[in-house]
């Protein structure tokens, strides 16, 4: 809120963070050899890369905040779609309907969410054919972002598959790698460490060191990203690229409530319809249901009879 446009330097310390802490304890100081070829791993950042930077892009093609938020809520089908296409797998119809239940709710929730946002907008935009054929193009590029994204988390389903589970490694090599591309952010990164260091000073708690607060927010950011980040990329190694991605497009239907709620911003009836379709969407993939019901055969069969 303070500083919208510092986007780079949390970015580039997010990055930076991780790239040490897995140069120490997962490189051993660069003398372990990577167990996947390097080469897979500059594929698989090229990829990372290019979807940022058509997300990123696609915003200046016409694209309101609101329909970019919208498009990547459609990752589940993306990913169920690339899943059919290149590993030729088969899901069940129960698999389907969870799927499109999920993204039906996230859509929803996400839709009335940012009509808020482009209400209270301002935005200047052209009249005319030429306009229309912008928006046309940032319309290809966020669905080429999709897939991509989604064709990204298949290439490492299919790595993992290969050369074994190697999560700490992938971390590592996905973070390193790019550091050197913040180079062309430099000037705009230094800019925002200027501002953030003349914010207003802080007191951490417990430990009772005083910093800017800007600089207090960003370490906590940083560190919960690599929690987050972590927990994703061991994920990665235990499950399907789709599971991943239900669990990913779940823990940002989650943001979105908290923000909601923590914000008090309005939460209506359609919200609670989306909400409801995510949750049941999400017990029909996991298919508690199909174990529910042994669990209470069990249970019942426990009781003791009736005389």
């Amino acid at each position: 809120r303070q500083f919208p446009g510092c986007g780079n330097i949390v970015t580039f310390s997010q990055f930076l963070f991780i790239a040490v802490e897995g140069f120490i304890f997962e490189a051993n100081f660069g003398r372990k050899r990577p167990a996947i070829p390097i080469r897979n791993y500059f594929i698989m950042v090229a990829m990372f890369f290019t979807v940022s930077v058509v997300n990123n892009y696609a915003l200046n093609l016409n694209i309101a905040m609101p329909l970019h938020m919208i498009f990547r809520s459609g990752s589940l089908i993306a990913s169920m779609a690339l899943g059919i296409i290149i590993l030729k797998k088969r899901y069940s119809v129960s698999k389907y309907t969870s799927i499109a239940l999920v993204s039906l709710g996230i859509f929803t929730c996400t839709f009335m969410s940012a009509k808020q946002v482009a209400s209270d907008s301002s935005l200047n935009q052209e009249d005319g054919p030429q306009a229309f054929l912008w928006w046309l193009l940032g319309i290809a590029a966020l669905t080429f972002a999709l897939l991509m994204s989604a064709r990204m988390g298949i290439f490492q389903e299919t790595l993992y598959q290969k050369f074994g589970k190697h999560s700490k490694e992938a971390l590592f090599y996905n973070h390193a790698l790019p550091l050197p591309g913040f180079l062309l952010l430099a000037p705009n990164i230094y800019q925002h460490a200027v501002f953030f260091s003349q914010s207003e000073l802080f007191q951490v708690p417990v430990v009772g060191l005083t910093l800017p607060i800007m600089w207090f927010y960003l370490l906590m950011n940083v560190i919960t990203q690599y929690v987050c980040i972590r927990g994703v990329f061991i994920l990665t190694t235990e499950c399907t690229s789709l599971t991943v991605t239900l669990v990913v497009t779940l823990r940002k239907f989650v943001s979105l409530i908290f923000s909601i709620l923590y914000f008090q911003n309005p939460f209506t009836g359609w919200h609670w319809l989306g909400t409801a379709f995510v949750f049941v969407g999400t017990l029909m993939y996991t298919e508690v249901w199909n174990s529910l019901g042994p669990f209470l055969a069990r249970c019942r069969g426990r009781r003791p009879k009736e005389e």
